[in-house]
């Protein structure tokens, strides 16, 4: 009998501790599901390391204005790395306005395979226009040395389901001729196509 309150009132002093640490736990970062041509890609969006970044995305998806739109872009560094660039290739009608550059140093990301992160001219010039990194391109973090300048590109994610979709966007055919100053020969030709992008609903 003893046994059984002692049992009773360890049970009732944890439960408020159990139901506490319930509530506190962070709620799953949203998903984005981006159906292609190519193939179906699942990106987790970390909207809490990168609020701006984040917040921006889930706008374009929000309001469909990558429905239509098209992974325009393969850059390879290597046999398997690179980056595949999609979204609004500058489409005025699908453009939001710049936002904020929210650098790797600051978010605490990094361009890992399977990062996502906005495409962009000067820091503070991104819009509608990503890139997913398909092996790992660390040189694309802020601080490190590479072509463009230190402050890197702005990571807000990463594919948590479709790379094999990301790593065939990258050897796929691309014109030889399109494409301005580093970016001719890049160009994917025929451009895949996205055909909508939309949060992911819970199971």
């Amino acid at each position: 009998m003893l046994r059984r309150t002692l049992i009773g009132l360890t049970a009732a002093l944890l439960w408020p501790a159990l139901a506490l640490a319930q509530e506190a736990a962070p709620a799953p970062l949203p998903r984005v599901v981006l159906e292609t041509t190519a193939g179906r890609i699942v990106i987790e969006v970390n909207d809490r390391a990168a609020p701006i970044t984040g917040a921006n995305f889930l706008a374009y998806v929000d309001q469909h204005r990558f429905d239509g739109a098209s992974f325009y872009r393969a850059m390879k560094s290597g046999p398997e790395n690179g980056l595949v660039q999609g979204g609004a290739n500058n489409d005025p009608a699908r453009l939001l306005a710049p936002i904020a550059h929210e650098p790797t140093t600051e978010t605490g990301l990094s361009h890992v395979d399977g990062a996502v992160s906005m495409a962009r001219y000067d820091p503070g010039t991104a819009t509608g226009d990503f890139f997913i990194s398909v092996g790992a391109t660390p040189s694309y973090d802020a601080g490190r040395p590479f072509s463009i300048d230190a402050y890197g590109f702005a990571v807000f994610g990463k594919v948590v389901e479709g790379m094999d979709v990301a790593r065939a966007m990258l050897n796929a055919p691309t014109s030889p001729t399109e494409g301005e100053g580093f970016m001719r020969g890049q160009m994917l030709e025929p451009r895949i196509t996205i055909v909508s992008a939309k949060r992911e609903t819970a199971p």
